[in-house]
């Protein structure tokens, strides 16, 4: 149960969760590939993780774009997949209000995509690999004007659990994460962001916003666990307990 010398796939490694989950891998001795739409951002990304690190852009919205990835990537161990692109739908709206034609936005990344990626990335696989796919909270805590995303992320579930058994001995798990200090939240003021921090985790167990090294754990957790399949494992301050 240790990732030293593998060699782990993070697409969505360039930012986030996914960049800390490349950092925590290298920690643990092994050498990651990275894989993000922008060009500039893996560059970066590569940079500073240093040598034990390699990259090439992606969009996982294009199959054939996956397939030459996992072509340049050759054999690894374990895919985390971290992309993440709610489309149109992370505002809540009425469902008299929906443009439905556009609903496949929110599945065009973290369903799809990934779907895409575990096709060709499986077949690069060595023995004894895994999958984890990234979810979100609203799967677990629907709130009003979301259904879309929030049978999005249902479907992400309930593909773990059916993928699980369909790629049998690969592992497939899930990471469900909570409340999240990213750059996404960097484009809101300092002031307001922090005051929406507090508005959110206020109620939690944990009152606080978690970290991407925190939730990093969860994945490298997943990679090096062998008898742990089929699950998704929430990361979310104790917010699915109150």
């Amino acid at each position: 149960m240790n990732l030293e010398g593998k060699r782990i796939v993070v697409i969505g490694g360039a930012s986030g969760i996914g960049f800390a989950v490349a950092e925590g891998a290298i920690v643990e001795g092994a050498e990651v590939v990275i894989g993000s739409s922008r060009p500039d951002n893996v560059r970066a990304a590569v940079t500073r993780l240093g040598n034990r690190a390699s990259g090439h852009p992606v969009d996982v919205k294009v199959e054939d774009e996956v397939a030459r990835f996992f072509a340049w990537a050759g054999p690894f161990d374990h895919l985390v997949f971290t992309a993440g692109d709610w489309g149109g739908f992370r505002t809540p709206r009425p469902l008299a209000e929906t443009d439905l034609d556009g609903a496949a936005d929110a599945y065009a990344v973290r369903y799809w995509g990934a779907l895409k990626a575990i096709k060709h990335g499986v077949g690069q696989m060595r023995e004894g690999g895994s999958v984890v796919l990234t979810n979100g909270m609203i799967a677990h805590r629907p709130r009003k004007g979301t259904p879309i995303s929030t049978a999005m992320a249902g479907g992400v579930e309930h593909l773990v659990r059916g993928l699980a058994v369909d790629l049998a001995p690969i592992r497939v798990n899930a990471v469900c994460p909570g409340a999240i200090r990213t750059g996404v939240w960097d484009q809101i003021p300092a002031e307001t962001r922090e005051a929406q921090f507090k508005a959110m985790t206020g109620r939690l167990p944990i009152p606080r916003i978690g970290e991407p090294a925190e939730v990093a754990e969860a994945y490298l957790y997943l990679m090096k666990a062998g008898y742990t399949t089929g699950q998704v494992l929430l990361v979310d301050g104790g917010g699915s307990v109150v």
